[in-house]
């Protein structure tokens, strides 16, 4: 699509400005015009005709493209709604029937695998709403959303020791794309300690502090954590892309992001809200 929408582009410019030198030469060289304020205007119109015509055959084929992907993600998260609705309800159900310790296990299991895939429904309405929303703010609890995240994440890495030390806070924020940015540094701080299972979270004085015991990192690393793609232990998973995320994020919120950060004594995150 888009080599044949270059192609169309350089054509189309060629043309433009074939036919425009040609113009030009006609007018200066065969009728010798004199009236150069006249040609001037003839010109300019011409030029603005063509980049009309130049933009419009550039951004239309872009434009149909975002919105028929707009409209098949939120098909997609119309036709996700009824199947998440269903497997709950009768989850629910079964769980109520039944009394075997084993199968209330494996019920347990599926409905965490459950709740992982609500989670990605909840992103994708929250991406669809960002593009329709310039700027999402609400007014919450921050506490009640940290509480939230490490009760979900405890199904995820019930390994790991979750102790948190939570604050009354209220602020006002984007609260499902900053559940995203706990999600993360939670996520990190879980992936690069392998050789430890605890987490420590505190809140007060408007500060969000997430310190793990892991394996750190040293200065150099830490100048290139915000970089695309960047890892400091290539043999984790993911894309390298989630700390470059969170920045981008928080920097449009105008929440303050710092690290610190020692080799193998670990790393601790601090988030700065602004006082409500």
């Amino acid at each position: 699509m888009f080599r044949n929408l270059r192609i169309s582009i350089f054509i189309y410019y060629f043309l433009t400005v074939s036919a425009f030198m040609a113009i030009l030469h006609y007018f200066l060289e065969i009728v010798e015009v004199e009236n150069t304020f006249l040609l001037a205007i003839v010109m300019t119109c011409f030029s603005i005709l063509g980049g009309v015509m130049i933009s419009k055959l550039s951004v239309d084929p872009l434009q149909e493209h975002v919105t028929n992907l707009q409209n098949l993600s939120k098909e997609t998260l119309h036709e996700l709604n009824l199947p998440i609705s269903t497997i709950i309800t009768n989850l629910n159900m079964l769980k109520k029937n039944t009394e075997n310790e084993k199968d209330l296990k494996r019920l347990s299991r599926i409905e965490t695998a459950c709740g992982m895939l609500q989670e990605r429904y909840n992103e994708l309405d929250y991406m669809i709403k960002k593009q329709s929303t310039n700027e999402i703010k609400e007014n919450f609890l921050l506490d009640e959303l940290v509480q939230e995240r490490v009760a979900f994440l405890k199904h995820v890495y019930p390994h790991v020791e979750f102790n948190a030390e939570l604050q009354t806070t209220n602020i006002i924020s984007d609260r499902t794309g900053l559940a995203k940015v706990i999600d993360n540094i939670i996520d990190n701080a879980v992936k690069y300690s392998p050789n430890s299972n605890k987490c420590d979270i505190k809140l007060d004085n408007y500060t969000l502090q997430i310190q793990d015991y892991g394996c750190g990192m040293d200065e150099v690393e830490l100048i290139q954590i915000f970089d695309n793609y960047y890892q400091s232990n290539d043999n984790m998973q993911g894309f390298g892309i989630g700390l470059s995320m969170v920045k981008r994020f928080c920097d449009s919120q105008k929440i303050q992001l710092n690290f610190k950060s020692k080799p193998d004594y670990g790393t601790t995150v601090l988030l700065k809200f602004k006082d409500v």
